[in-house]
This record gives structure tokens, C-alpha cells and sequence, in this order.
């Protein structure tokens, strides 16, 4: 069976590039091309702003969510809060919380190079905790697991076709233990972990702050805010939104599981980076922001990542506010509409072999082409729901992304014979898709890079991280 963004693409290749469904009445529009989503979503985005009632948000206890609240006024206090801390500006006071945290994540890898993917959400996790609250993580946190959960109800709870009762609200009314009523054990399952999710951190901030131990993040400006008349459940939500993956850490995660599985697969884009790596930074230092402009070839190789397998297949969908028109066709008022940005990033218009890791295709006479599409415009959204934490979500990438090709080499797994056996990644099935399990071998590229990594042990901040010595 087909899965959604693949069955979507074929209806949008057979009718079109925008489709008309009509699901138990409720019409839906499904966006076959990133041109299609820039005219609606983008040009005229005072008409789809705004989100359809979800029945499991309201069940799961995540209906405050930036990215699942109506459009209006609520939504614009919650998404101002937190533009204010994440837009292009605002995230370059936070270089040094990333690369802190990339750091302790280096010297982890080295130590453990299996569970890369758990110190990937670690990272994520303790950059954003520092830069949301304030609060500085220790690998076994509660807030850690409390995080996992409240990820997991809304991966699930808003994957399109999953749950009836997003179809038929009404549902929400039956008892938990009639029959076909899976869908309200599910929620009750993790909303504990949802509302513990939005109000600890939070009440831990806010309590640091009043003792007078409160540090430089969010939550201390918000709080400034609050005192002087804001309404502070606006500013939990804005804060919480963050935490939850508004700000990328998901997104990211999956995305630095699609660079593991890339390098591993194509050791000669990973030489080629490495490269260009050892020309501009050298071997004694970690790469830096300053070095971005001088590195097109790593800045297209994380184009390709974001490109290659899309982390957020779907999305949630848009709602349309009032009637609209689209090259003749009638778009409904309150229809459901379908972003299908796993196809838009397979778009052969625009990319050329898509199934294949090509971050050549992002360059041009040695410097990134302006004139490709970038993958940026794809992954984070469109219009007013745009990822608010897009800026933040790149830095945060490129800082790790840079660091690993800079100190470590990642292969193929090898058979009995020693030949390489390419890492087959499958992606799960959610609004937010991760890469199932995988195996690829990881060790420093030199002994001066290993060097440099145990340098870091030396660091106090990195002590202070739970990084043992």
C-alpha cells in the first residue's frame, strides 16, 4: 500500500497540480507543486492561515500548539512571542549554546559512535531547554523521556487518515471503552506527558528566576513581558511550542539521520566536503559561523540533506478561510489543504535524479546557484505558517553537520567479506518522519582530529554538560 505523499503525487501527475477530494464531506485540496503552494499558501496566505478543529489535539491536551491554534488573535500573541527570539537576528545570540552543545556531542560520538542517534536528540533537546528555559540537561532528565512523549502524540495524533475522529468529531464524545474508541486511550496516554511537557519546564524557569537564579533565554524576556501585562498562558504556549519542535529539534534530528546515512552511502561527496573543510578551517580548530560564506560545498551538502528524504512528508494541513479560485478550478470555503512537500522536493523540474545525493546540484561554477530551488523553501513551510524556527533550525545544522565531516569518518557497514553493504533507510510514517534503525561505522578521520575531540574534555564546559572526563 502506497503511503499518503506517494499516493497524493500520483492523483496530482494523473489530474493536476492542485486536486479535489471530498472526504465524508469535508472538501480537501491537495497541492501537487511548490509553485501551487507559493500562489495559495504563500500570495494569498490571508485566506489559508488558519487550521481545521482537531479532535485529538483537543484529547492530547495540544490544542495551545503554535502550529494546531485557529488563526486570530491568540495565534498572533503566541507566534509574535516567538518571532521575537527566533527570527534571522534573534538567533545569533545563541552561537554559543550550539557550538557548546556540539562540543559535548562530539566528544559523546567518540565514546559511543553507536547510539548516534541518541545523543542527536539529546543535543537538540539540551540546545533548546538552554535557549527556551534556561535550564541546563543532564543525559537522563526527566525532561528528556516527558519531551519523547509529547513528540509522539503529535507525530501520530495529527498524521492525516489516522484517526476517525478528526474526521467525525463527534466521536470525541463516545466512552474510552466502546468499541473502535483506540483513538481516545491513545490520547489519554500521552496527554499526561503533553501537559507535563508545557508546564514544568515552564514553572522551573519562572520559579530560577524569582530566587534570583534565572539565566539569559526566552522564558526571562517573556516573563519581563508578563510582569508588565501579558497574558502569561500566551507566553507558556509561545515557549512550549519552541520546546516541542517549533524550533527544529525534531526536523533536525531527522535530518542529521539523513546526513549519517548519506555519508555512509556516498563517500565521495563526504571526501569532497572534508576537503574543503581542511582548506578553509584547517586541522586544529572546529569550523565556525564565520565560515559558512567560505564552504559552498558543505552548505549545498546540507541543501541535499534537507532535500533528499523530506522530514515532514505532508504537514499539517491548511485551512481555506473563504472561497477562492485557482486557474479555474473552485477551491471551497473550509477546505482542508494538503501541502505535498515529499513531492515538491522530488520535483524533477526542479531536481534532476531525486532519488539520488547530489549536492553538486546546488552549485554552480563553485559557489551555491541562486537559480536552483532551494530546499529551504520546501522544508520549513509556507506562508504565515511558515517554520518560525527555520533560522535557528539551520544554524543549529550547520554547526553540527560541519563539526562531524570536520572530525569524523562515516562508512557503509561491510559483509563477511569486508565489501560495504549501503545503509537502506526507511523513513517512519508520521507528520515528523525519522529514519528507522540503522547501522554505519563511525571513527575520528585522523589522529589529530581524535585530538582534537579529547581537547574538548578539557573544556569545564563540557563537564558541566555530564561528558565524562
Amino acid at each position: 500500500m502506497q503511503d499518503p505523499p506517494e499516493c497524493f503525487r500520483d492523483m496530482n501527475a494523473q489530474y493536476g497540480e492542485v486536486v479535489y477530494l471530498d472526504a465524508f464531506g469535508q472538501p480537501m485540496i491537495i497541492l501537487g507543486t511548490h509553485e501551487a503552494a507559493i500562489e495559495l499558501l504563500d500570495k494569498r496566505a490571508s485566506k489559508y492561515s488558519s487550521r481545521k478543529f482537531s479532535a485529538m489535539g483537543d484529547l492530547t491536551g495540544l490544542s495551545w500548539l503554535i502550529s494546531v491554534v485557529p488563526y486570530g488573535g491568540r495565534w498572533r500573541g503566541i507566534r509574535r512571542n516567538v518571532h521575537q527570539h527566533m527570527n534571522a537576528k534573534a538567533v545569533t545570540q545563541y552561537s554559543s549554546i550550539q557550538q557548546r552543545e556540539v562540543k559535548a556531542f562530539l566528544v559523546r560520538l567518540l565514546d559511543d559512535p553507536k547510539d548516534f542517534s541518541a545523543h542527536g536528540r539529546f543535543l537538540f533537546t539540551a540546545v533548546i531547554m538552554r535557549v527556551v528555559y534556561g535550564l541546563d540537561l543532564k543525559p537522563d532528565d526527566d525532561y528528556i523521556h516527558t519531551g519523547d512523549r509529547a513528540i509522539t502524540a503529535f507525530n501520530l495524533a495529527f498524521l492525516p487518515g489516522r484517526y476517525l475522529v478528526e474526521t467525525f468529531p463527534i466521536m470525541r464524545f463516545i466512552p474510552t471503552w466502546f468499541p473502535g474508541a483506540k483513538f481516545k486511550r491513545d490520547a489519554a496516554g500521552w496527554r499526561d506527558a503533553v501537559l507535563r511537557m508545557r508546564n514544568e519546564p515552564w514553572e522551573g524557569a519562572v520559579k530560577a528566576i524569582r530566587e534570583g537564579r534565572g539565566v539569559h533565554s526566552m522564558v526571562l524576556d517573556l516573563m519581563d513581558r508578563v510582569n508588565a501585562g501579558q497574558d502569561e498562558e500566551i507566553a507558556k504556549d509561545a515557549a512550549a511550542s519552541v520546546y516541542l519542535g517549533e524550533s527544529e529539534q525534531f526536523r533536525t534530528l531527522s535530518t542529521m539521520q539523513t546526513f549519517f546515512a548519506a555519508m555512509a552511502n556516498y563517500p565521495e561527496v563526504q571526501k569532497r566536503a572534508q576537503a574543503e573543510l581542511d582548506t578553509v578551517v584547517g586541522p586544529h580548530r572546529l569550523p565556525t559561523f564565520d565560515d559558512e560564506k567560505f564552504l559552498p560545498y558543505v552548505c549545498a551538502l546540507i541543501k541535499e540533506c534537507l532535500r533528499w528524504k523530506s522530514v515532514v512528508p505532508i504537514g499539517v494541513a491548511h485551512l481555506s478561510l473563504e472561497e477562492d479560485e485557482y486557474h479555474g478550478y473552485r477551491i471551497p470555503k473550509d477546505s482542508i489543504v494538503v501541502s505535498n512537500i515529499w513531492a515538491y522536493s522530488r520535483d524533477p523540474r526542479h531536481y534532476t535524479d531525486p532519488e539520488e545525493f547530489r549536492p553538486e546540484r546546488f552549485l554552480k561554477d563553485g559557489q551555491l546557484d541562486q537559480s536552483v530551488l532551494d530546499p529551504g523553501l520546501i522544508a520549513f513551510g509556507y506562508g504565515r505558517r511558515i517554520c518560525p524556527g527555520q533560522h535557528f533550525a539551520k544554524r543549529t545544522l550547520f554547526t553540527l553537520l560541519s563539526s562531524v565531516l570536520h572530525t569524523f569518518r562515516i562508512s557503509a557497514p561491510t559483509d563477511e567479506k569486508g565489501s560495504p553493504v549501503p545503509v537502506n533507510m526507511k523513513m517512519t510514517l508520521g507528520v515528523i518522519s525519522y529514519a528507522e534503525p540503522f547501522d554505519c561505522n563511525i571513527e575520528p578521520r585522523s589522529a589529530v582530529a581524535e585530538a582534537l575531540i579529547r581537547t574538548l574534555r578539557d573544556e569545564q564546559i563540557i563537564t558541566d554538560m555530564g561528558v565524562k572526563a
